[in-house]
């Protein structure tokens, strides 16, 4: 009988150690579960937290002036697009839009191509794609394979108003200078470019806005050849 009675206590003893090994476990579990959830729940608050955050991170350029005189130091505000310009500004747009659209040199080609782009709208985009595709018997890509140039001299910048009372239309009169084989005479021709512009929002894109920086945008270009009293062409050497 004494030996069945110690033989029980060590059951006893044995399932109670077995029992606190299984609390523990369960226990660690329960630990474990509940830190797993919280590092899930912090993943989860810092990827919203960064989410609503990537709105406010972006590159604002600034330019900084000094006074020759004084010497003050001041930040030039940014345009935004809502402010009118002056008409030397916009003069100047004009000039360098025409220009860059209407030269060719095989040498700058594809930096005027991107550049006159930045000033277009999306419809003209799509006529300056047309116009210079190698499809294309008239794109300069074709027309110029022999080596030859054109460069562009603006003549003059007009501007007028509509009835609306709207002055989005300017005319800008310009010689464009064809420069053939080296040594061979070239040739002027004489056109007028009628444009529909606009400022809007500056653009994102660094490249753009560094030729862009105030969001002009021809919204519809129309060139002809201007008729002159004299003979249209001439030669230079």
């Amino acid at each position: 009988m004494s030996v069945d009675r110690a033989l029980q206590g060590y059951l006893e003893e044995a399932a109670s150690w077995d029992a606190d090994q299984v609390a523990q476990a369960t226990r660690a579990a329960a630990i474990a579960w509940r830190v797993a959830a919280a590092g899930w729940l912090c993943a989860v608050a810092s990827t919203a937290a960064l989410a609503l955050l990537m709105p406010l991170k972006r590159v604002e350029p600034y330019l900084i002036r000094v006074d020759n005189s004084t010497g003050v130091v001041d930040v030039v505000p940014v345009y935004t697009g809502h402010a009118p310009l002056g008409e030397a500004v916009t003069r100047y747009f004009l000039t360098r839009y025409i220009t860059v659209c209407e030269q060719f040199d095989y040498a700058t080609a594809e930096s005027d191509y991107e550049e006159c782009g930045a000033f277009n709208s999306a419809r003209l985009n799509q006529a300056l794609y047309a116009q210079w595709n190698r499809a294309n018997p008239n794109s300069p890509l074709n027309l110029h394979k022999d080596g030859s140039t054109e460069t562009v001299h603006i003549e003059s910048v007009s501007f007028f108003r509509r009835a609306t009372g709207d002055s989005n239309l300017a005319q800008v009169r310009y010689a464009r200078v064809e420069q053939l084989a080296e040594g061979a005479p070239g040739r002027i021709t004489h056109w007028i470019a009628s444009i529909e512009y606009r400022f809007d929002k500056p653009p994102s894109d660094a490249q753009t806005r560094a030729w862009n920086p105030l969001g002009f945008e021809a919204l519809d270009l129309g060139i002809e050849p201007e008729v002159l009293a004299t003979a249209p062409d001439s030669s230079v050497r």
